[in-house]
């Protein structure tokens, strides 16, 4: 039976496509593709040595004869040595932050950014947006694709944009309660710190005439999206994509909410054990690797997301005939090995969640005193609960840690700290602190 939380709309007829026709316009994308990209060093190169033209791509499963692409390879080829255009054809430059290293460059032209826009507006249609409505942007804008993406795709919808960009938190809450904004697009951590923000000034966060969300750029929990909803009285949306790709637009929720359907005519998806590169079986847990089938500037093929998740190939009620993926359950790189047991910043989170009185601000910290590591998490606990009394808090904390213990099999330190204590982000929060270096 359908269980649709809005209205179901769809906003272009191709995310309907049968899938014998989907597949098939994959495979003749795929195949331009492969034309393309002879044109980028690190792909002529790899082509050559293993004898690949677009000619030998004769099926979709074809595509395991090509190489992976990974952060480090765009990092290599810094600055744009990925570039499949003249320069002159470039009409955007976007990249990451480049907090961990060099950053990595993404060139769009004028067809990838017509395209990325529709692709933004595919999700934010299935996620409740009209062209009445008025969004408040609270993402970064600059290099980061999220505000960039977002806003566009909101002016193909018709809808009106306030650009309110990240941070000052004060700020937000006043634009959106006196400009009256529909819908708001941030990080889910930071949809939190708004409806903080508002209880800060005196104002009942719930009063705010935000009627839709649409998070992303963090994974998040089921859990979190029931605590934003109750906080801030909107519906929440999940939407999902990464810079070296494309950005916001790779997927989005519809009105069933059960998994983001990957926009398939522009993105080939494959979900692969990290370790072994094989492919897992559908509902199976891996890492999402990608192919974009028609980005024009930098196209990356079999890109190594490092992003954890999990595709449903089963038909939606809405319609679409797209494959959904399930939420991010973890980055591979922000996985942590605890005594031997794999540990995602996700699961402390929906562990957290489930208790009552925990705030959704939480710190991991990861020592290594000795020979074994060690991990804490730090918590804050909610103005309502915090107390003086030892045993009070002493109940809290054994609750906290029974249910880390049940969803990740480890026990682990449980530090309560007073309200507003960890640092606040207003883009991607920042979990985890590893002592171990």
């Amino acid at each position: 039976m359908e269980s649709f939380v809005i209205e179901n709309r769809i906003w272009d007829p191709v995310e309907t496509m049968p899938r014998s026709e989907l597949r098939a316009l994959q495979l003749v994308r795929l195949r331009a593709l492969v034309e393309r990209a002879a044109a980028i060093p690190l792909y002529r190169e790899a082509f050559k040595e293993n004898g690949i033209t677009p000619d030998e791509i004769r099926s979709l499963d074809d595509i395991r004869r090509l190489p992976f692409t990974t952060k480090e390879d765009m990092r290599k080829h810094y600055p744009l040595g990925l570039l499949a255009v003249p320069r002159e054809k470039i009409a955007r430059i976007h990249g990451s932050s480049g907090t961990t290293g060099k950053p990595t460059f993404v060139a769009y032209t004028a067809e990838d950014m017509r395209i990325w826009a529709d692709l933004c507006a595919r999700f934010l249609v299935a996620g409740g947006l009209r062209p009445e409505h008025l969004v408040h942007i609270a993402f970064g804008y600059g290099l980061f694709t999220g505000g960039f993406g977002l806003h566009y795709g909101v002016e193909r919808v018709g809808a009106a944009v306030v650009p309110a960009a990240a941070g000052n938190t004060p700020r937000q809450v006043m634009l959106i309660r006196d400009l009256g904004a529909d819908v708001l697009v941030c990080t889910p951590s930071y949809a939190l710190q708004i409806a903080e923000g508002a209880r800060a000034e005196g104002i009942d966060p719930r009063t705010l005439p935000l009627r839709f969300g649409h998070f992303g750029g963090e994974p998040w929990t089921e859990d979190m999206r029931r605590q934003i909803e109750q906080e801030l009285d909107l519906l929440a949306f999940n939407n999902y994509g990464l810079s070296e790709v494309v950005g916001p637009g790779v997927s989005g929720e519809c009105a069933a909410r059960d998994g983001m359907h990957i926009q398939e005519d522009h993105f080939l998806v494959e979900c692969v054990d990290p370790e072994t590169l094989e492919p897992v079986r559908d509902y199976e847990y891996g890492e999402l690797v990608f192919t974009t089938l028609t980005k024009q500037g930098t196209p990356v093929i079999r890109y190594r997301s490092r992003d954890i998740a999990a595709l449903d190939p089963c038909p939606c009620p809405c319609g679409r005939t797209t494959v959904r993926m399930s939420r991010v359950m973890g980055r591979t790189d922000d996985m942590l090995i605890i005594r031997g047991v794999n540990v995602f910043p996700s699961q402390i989170e929906e562990a957290l969640l489930r208790v009552e009185g925990t705030a959704p601000h939480y710190q991991i910290v990861v020592e290594r005193p000795g020979a074994l590591d060690e991990l804490t998490v730090r918590v804050e606990v909610r103005p309502e609960i915090f107390s003086d009394k030892m045993s009070q808090m002493q109940a809290l904390r054994d609750r906290i840690d029974r249910e880390i213990q049940s969803i990740t099999g480890i026990r682990v330190r449980v530090e309560l700290v007073e309200p507003q204590t960890i640092e606040r982000s207003p883009g991607k929060a920042k979990r985890v602190l590893d002592l171990r270096k």
